[in-house]
Formats: structure tokens, C-alpha cells, sequence
């Protein structure tokens, strides 16, 4: 079967994750694991004793059995859940490879009370993105819908994103999703390099369609002085009104235009109100059809 981890730590946007993951865990058939991290060098050392943290660590299983409990009755699917000491981030992705999961979904502990500017991405799901070999869908809002309507794929000219052109197939196919192309440019750009944008686009809208799947593929012209690609693309995103997910690669990508080199995919991440899922790049011996 299927599997789908979600970390707990009981705040809003892992007990979000866990609503977003019912949809997703139909659609492939999967069983949900609920994991709490408790870190010994955390907070606990400092503040209580040996036996207060026994208590709280049972307290920790009440809670975690209520809301798997509440979930399997929910979503209908199987839920477990299990407590594991550690470093988070590195619990996390120890517990993804031990059950083979397919997708880890988490919340991204943005900020939600003082604007954009406030969001953020915690470290451990900054860590957890870079490090994970299966998707991982990350939350940082309210976005929640059952099913995905459209998918969202930022594309730029190096081999390495295309790759995401698969994986968007593979999401589309189960939800009976679209897909939506987005590449963009800034003026001073070459008119080759935009001509290639426009190739490589028709190139992908085709390659998609031939799945069966409804393809579109647009081009945005960014000015000059912007810095970033990411909120153009977010408001490309908003303005569309049905796209349910946007997929990136959790590494660079680096090419004639580039869109998340570094801080700019935590950007897109940490200011998404729709739900990001992050793939890892396969070797460049990857072989595409377009």
C-alpha cells in the first residue's frame, strides 16, 4: 500500500496537513502515518525533570491516538501514528525511507497574522525539503480543496526541470487534473532566449497533451529591475483561480532564465498559499520525449 507521512507537532498547519492529506491519500490509495519528533536535547531538558517528561510524552500518545483516530474515521483510509526521538529533521526523513513513503506532507510554520513579509519556513521543513527523496507537499495558508483542479509547473530551459513535467502527468492522471505551463522572462532577455522559452513551452504543452491531459502554456514578461520571478508567478497563480498545486524541484535551477536558485524556492515556498510539492532532480541521464 501507499504511504503518506505527515509530522505532527499539534500546531495549526500540520493539523492543516493532515485534512489536505485525505484527498491525496483516496486518490493513490495510501495509508497515513502521523509522526511526533520529540527531541531529548529540545526544550524538554532544560524545563523538566525525567518523570515530568515521561508524563508529557504520554500525554503526547493521547493526543497523537485522538487525532489518528479522528482522521481514519474522516478520510475512511488507515492512519497510524508513532513517537520517535531525535533530530526532526532528520527523524523525519529516516522514518520516509523506512516505510518507502510516496509523499511527506507538512505545514511550513508560516505566519499568517502580520502579512507576507511575516511568513516564514522553519528550519526543520527547510531541511526536510532538500534532503527528502519522495515529494514533499509543503502548507502555508488555508488552501485546502478536495481534489486538485489544476497544477501549476514553472518551467525554465534546463533539462533538469522538465523533469517536473513527469511528475505533474503522474499528479494529473490521478486527480483528472490540467496543467498549466508558466515560463517567464525579463525585457533585457535575449530574443533567442525567449524564443526558446516559447518552443520548449509548446514542446511541453504538447509532450502533455499527447497524455490526454488539457494543457496550457503562457509566458510572462517580467521588468527589468524585479529581483525575483516568485511573485509574478504567485500572482499568476492567484489569478487563475483553480490551481490546486504548484510543483518545483527542491534544488537549483540554474539555466538561460533562471527561477528558484537558491532563496528564491524557499521564497515560493514560504509565500504559496497554495499547496508547493517539492521533487528532486533525477541524474541528467534522465530521458525526456521533448
Amino acid at each position: 500500500m501507499n504511504k503518506i507521512l505527515i509530522p505532527v507537532d499539534f500546531e495549526k498547519q500540520s493539523l492543516l496537513a493532515i485534512e489536505q492529506s485525505f484527498s491525496l491519500a483516496h486518490t493513490i490509495l495510501a495509508e497515513i502515518t502521523l509522526l511526533y519528533v520529540h527531541e531529548p536535547s529540545g526544550i524538554f531538558s532544560s524545563i523538566f525533570s525525567d518523570d515530568q517528561k515521561s508524563e508529557i510524552l504520554i500525554v503526547i500518545d493521547e493526543r497523537l491516538a485522538e487525532i489518528a483516530g479522528k482522521a481514519a474515521l474522516s478520510s475512511g483510509m488507515k492512519v497510524n501514528y508513532r513517537i520517535e526521538k531525535g533530530k526532526i529533521y532528520s527523524k523525519i526523513i529516516d522514518v520516509a525511507k523506512e516505510i518507502n513513503a510516496q509523499f511527506i506532507v507538512m505545514g511550513t510554520h508560516g505566519s499568517d497574522q502580520e502579512g507576507e513579509q511575516e511568513k516564514r519556513i522553519g528550519a526543520n521543513t527547510s531541511r526536510v525539503v532538500r534532503a527528502s527523496k519522495c515529494p514533499v507537499i509543503t502548507l502555508n495558508g488555508n488552501h485546502v480543496h478536495s481534489g486538485c483542479r489544476s497544477i501549476l509547473l514553472p518551467l525554465d530551459l534546463t533539462m533538469e526541470s522538465r523533469q517536473k513535467v513527469t511528475m505533474g502527468i503522474e499528479i494529473a492522471r490521478y486527480y483528472g487534473a490540467g496543467i498549466k505551463v508558466v515560463s517567464a522572462f525579463m525585457t533585457k532577455n535575449e530574443k533567442a532566449e525567449v524564443g526558446r522559452l516559447y518552443q520548449q513551452g509548446d514542446q511541453v504543452t504538447n509532450f502533455v497533451a499527447s497524455a490526454g491531459i488539457d494543457c496550457s502554456f503562457e509566458v510572462i514578461e517580467i521588468k527589468n529591475d524585479v529581483k525575483s520571478f516568485v511573485p509574478a508567478i504567485l500572482k499568476y497563480a492567484d489569478q487563475q483561480g483553480d490551481i490546486d498545486l504548484i510543483i518545483i524541484l527542491n534544488q537549483q535551477e540554474v539555466g538561460l532564465v533562471e527561477y528558484f536558485v537558491g532563496s528564491q524556492a524557499q521564497d515560493l515556498i514560504r509565500l504559496s498559499d497554495i499547496p508547493v510539492m517539492s521533487i528532486r532532480p533525477m541524474d541528467l541521464s534522465f530521458n525526456t520525449s521533448f
